[in-house]
């Protein structure tokens, strides 16, 4: 991980360990006792389960169909709704207004607690303050690090996308970059233009943002493509997340441009990706984590009253650097669907 990036968040590091302390001491107050073995989670490790009654919560993102990201954040929640006694629901749109009715249903439905994503943190100011009326608590994870208490959020996990694109913007002066493109693969989505806008603010060389749509790759590949292929100048490519980094890749060798690659988010082929060397390095925002505080946040507020950053301070889970001096380790963990 990059040191320098760890240190920007090192301020928010004692919420993170006084929430974990506070998860592990109720999970081990509430786990079987008696002598009895505590259940194994499905790679082995041991677990305990709480016995508080059972709760039921809404996570709903801004998912797009395909986009895997979101399954690494959806085996968080469900690790931590297993072990904390929770009927998780799930449902996604990339719509702001169908996501702000899939939040909507969850209140009509009286669940106990909803996390949400706030990609277009506008569309839904009016059914989080619906949700509150209704005394349903909601935080916030991945998307709106800087909205989150402007809608009234408890609580918010993720990384300041900001940042992470000015630390990406010093890593590309780093490496001798003079000509970079940015791609967007979601008009409209405020975390993915603060990613773009950071990178900006702190590379010297000149930076192009490129619009794609995200949810049809072929387009993606040929918009990167006909962009590398028109500008030979370009030498590095950035993308927003990891298929895109992937895509981008083929796009490269279909130009016969000698642009590098780097990247937001992992997957398990993308750390693949570092390894052989086809792509240069990925900021790891840990989505499985936030999955994770999401659900397990709202199972300590119902339960124990507490809240995690002390309801003003946003529980920062990146940015890191993954690359080839680290990528081995990382890697074991995406292979399992966590990293």
């Amino acid at each position: 991980m990059d040191r320098s990036s760890l240190s920007r968040s090192r301020r928010f590091a004692p919420a993170v360990a006084l929430a974990a302390a506070a998860a592990l001491t109720l999970a081990g107050c509430s786990s079987s006792s008696g002598g009895k073995k505590s259940e194994e989670s499905a790679d082995g490790a041991s677990a305990g389960k709480a016995t508080t009654p059972r709760m039921t919560i809404a996570l709903v993102t801004h998912q797009s169909p395909g986009d895997t990201f979101w399954d690494i954040v959806r085996k968080g929640a469900e690790a931590a709704a297993a072990k904390d006694n929770v009927d998780l629901v799930y449902s996604a749109d990339p719509s702001a207004a169908n996501q702000a009715n899939l939040v909507q249903n969850a209140i009509d439905k009286k669940v106990d607690g909803i996390a949400i994503t706030l990609a277009k943190p506008d569309a839904l100011k009016d059914v989080v303050s619906k949700a509150k009326a209704a005394g349903i608590p909601v935080v916030g994870l991945n998307s709106g690090v800087s909205e989150w208490q402007k809608l009234g959020l408890m609580e918010f996990f993720g990384q300041d996308e900001s940042v992470a694109g000015e630390a990406l913007g010093k890593r590309l002066n780093e490496a001798g970059a003079k000509n970079a493109v940015c791609v967007i693969q979601e008009q409209g989505n405020i975390g993915l233009t603060q990613r773009c806008d950071g990178v900006k603010k702190t590379f010297t060389g000149k930076l192009q943002t490129l619009n794609v749509n995200g949810t049809d790759m072929p387009s993606v590949k040929s918009t990167i493509t006909a962009k590398l292929s028109q500008d030979k100048s370009i030498d590095y490519v950035v993308t927003l997340g990891a298929p895109f980094a992937l895509t981008a890749v083929q796009s490269v060798s279909d130009a016969g441009s000698k642009a590098k690659i780097a990247t937001f988010d992992l997957n398990k082929d993308l750390t693949g990706a570092i390894s052989k060397g086809t792509i240069e390095f990925a900021v790891d925002q840990q989505p499985y984590l936030q999955g994770y505080l999401a659900i397990d946040s709202l199972w300590l507020y119902k339960n124990n009253g507490n809240y995690m950053g002390g309801g003003e301070q946003p529980v920062l889970t990146g940015p890191a650097f993954v690359d080839k001096s680290n990528v081995e380790t990382v890697a074991k963990y995406a292979a399992k669907g966590t990293r």
